[in-house]
């Protein structure tokens, strides 16, 4: 396809960049990250696949892009919450806004990378660190929030976790999905951890049986 010139002209190159990882996000929701072509990439960015590849040289490199994009997203929320008077109301506020906001598309975006990071190595090394990052990141700040000396931020995090990747699942398959009395699960759970008033054990649920 001919690009114009002034579709690979138009901004400087954060704002190319910026345009490009909003392509190669609803090419991979469309197509699936496997299927999708560096050729289809480009296409969806109108541009031409030689200046495409001037900012990203393969399929990976978009998805560390599009983690470091979301990353420095989450680093202006903790920025705000650090400037909040009131850090444990704005981190439950945060928590509500981030869950309840998140588009299908996002949500969807998020499982074609956990999905390739079964395949991919390079993936799994990036989805690997940032999950270990996230973890880091709430621990600590369970851990500067906690007003019992009984709240185990470790376990908290293995609790919420869970909660948290189960509703982007749920916003990705469910079309209707209603995230909000998940998230009120999460901020029950969350202030009942902070508060040390957590059971000291967690009763084993219903066995589940493989369906084979």
């Amino acid at each position: 396809m001919s690009v114009p010139a002034s579709a690979e002209a138009r901004g400087g190159p954060a704002a190319r960049r910026d345009h490009i990882l909003d392509a190669a996000e609803a090419c991979f929701v469309r197509n699936g990250f496997h299927r999708a072509t560096m050729q289809d990439l480009a296409r969806e960015a109108a541009m031409s696949p030689g200046n495409f590849y001037r900012y990203f040289e393969s399929k990976e490199a978009l998805v560390v892009g599009l983690v470091e994009r979301e990353r420095e997203r989450g680093a202006q929320l903790v920025e705000e919450m650090e400037r909040s008077g009131d850090r444990r109301g704005a981190l439950l506020d945060i928590i509500a806004r981030y869950f309840v906001s998140i588009t299908r598309e996002a949500a969807v975006l998020r499982m074609e990378i956990w999905s390739e990071a079964t395949r991919n190595p390079a993936i799994a090394a990036l989805t690997a660190r940032t999950e270990a990052e996230t973890q880091d990141w709430f621990v600590a700040t369970f851990s500067a929030l906690a007003t019992s000396p009984d709240c185990d931020p470790d376990r908290l995090y293995a609790l919420l976790a869970p909660l948290m990747k189960g509703i982007l699942v749920s916003r990705a398959i469910l079309p209707d999905y209603d995230p909000g009395p998940a998230v009120a699960q999460l901020h029950a759970l969350l202030e009942a951890g902070l508060d040390g008033r957590l059971p000291r054990t967690t009763r084993a649920g219903p066995r589940i049986t493989a369906l084979v």
